[in-house]
């Protein structure tokens, strides 16, 4: 059925059906969020790489798969570690993905030069397994939402770049506290899932999309023009959002983002959290 005029709603709309199974969702969540291990863990082999002989420690904070589990679903991680191409393996086995926060991509991925503000712990090995899971889950339609890091990595997937800096989006007090308001646009899928025209976020972030990659539009906006969140009208359900949801889901418009993934993910349409 087409949308009304004035009507907040995508155009596209799910069926509404039962989950598959009586089983909470099982969604991915993928982090980039690795710390180097200088001393060497494995003996060397033939086909090891340096690499390999000393694995990375994987770290992720735990506000993500707890905010999931509110939500009804079980939460597990997928490292973007790069060692061996599992990617189709992993998406056959999980109902959705949350893509978390991290460091910068390499701007070599989406074919650039680095800027000088770039930050730290950039690695262009796990960036294109990140992509490649990314891309994976375009393939399915698999549910997904990209959070901080995770809408950049998401607009580079699709064919966008980013700009490497921006002043001012980086807060200095609590993290479950806003920092600014954005504007949402009221037929996308985040005005649907908010119920609203305006949101107010938290700032964790000195990166943002630039060109808009293929399928994607803009579905919020800070004031000062920074794209602030992404979606896939064409897509069961892929929204990205600058901000970090996870940390401001005491507030019922931030939690229907992580409500609206398991939803989806379980088969069935994301609920309206607000009234319109």
């Amino acid at each position: 059925m087409a949308a009304a005029a004035g009507d907040p709603h995508p155009p596209r709309t799910m069926p509404r059906r039962r989950p598959r199974s009586s089983a909470p969702p099982l969604i991915g969540v993928v982090t980039h969020e690795l710390r180097e291990e200088p001393a060497r863990a494995w003996a060397p082999q033939p086909g090891r790489s340096e690499r390999d002989l000393a694995p990375v420690r994987l770290a992720l904070r735990l506000s993500y798969t707890q905010a999931l589990q509110e939500a009804g679903a079980i939460a597990v991680v997928l490292p973007a570690h790069g060692y061996v191409d599992d990617t189709d393996a992993l998406l056959d086995r999980v109902d959705g993905l949350l893509v978390s926060g991290g460091p910068d991509l390499d701007p070599a991925v989406y074919g650039q030069e680095p800027d000088p503000r770039l930050g730290p712990d950039v690695e262009y090995v796990s960036d294109e397994y990140e992509q490649a899971l990314l891309r994976g889950a375009a393939a399915r339609d698999l549910p997904l939402l990209g959070i901080c890091r995770g809408l950049q990595a998401l607009n580079v997937a699709r064919g966008g770049t980013l700009h490497q800096h921006v002043d001012g989006h980086l807060q200095t007090h609590a993290m479950y506290e806003p920092a600014h308001d954005v504007v949402v646009e009221r037929g996308s899928l985040l005005g649907w899932l908010s119920g609203s025209d305006g949101l107010a976020v938290n700032s964790f972030h000195h990166q943002a999309a630039d060109r808009i990659g293929a399928g994607l539009e803009v579905a919020a906006r800070a004031t000062d023009g920074t794209v602030e969140a992404l979606w896939d009208p064409a897509a069961r359900f892929t929204l990205g959002v600058q901000w970090h949801a996870e940390f401001l889901t005491h507030r019922a418009e931030q939690a229907s983002l992580l409500s609206g993934l398991v939803d989806a993910a379980c088969g069935m349409a994301p609920s309206l959290a607000l009234a319109a």
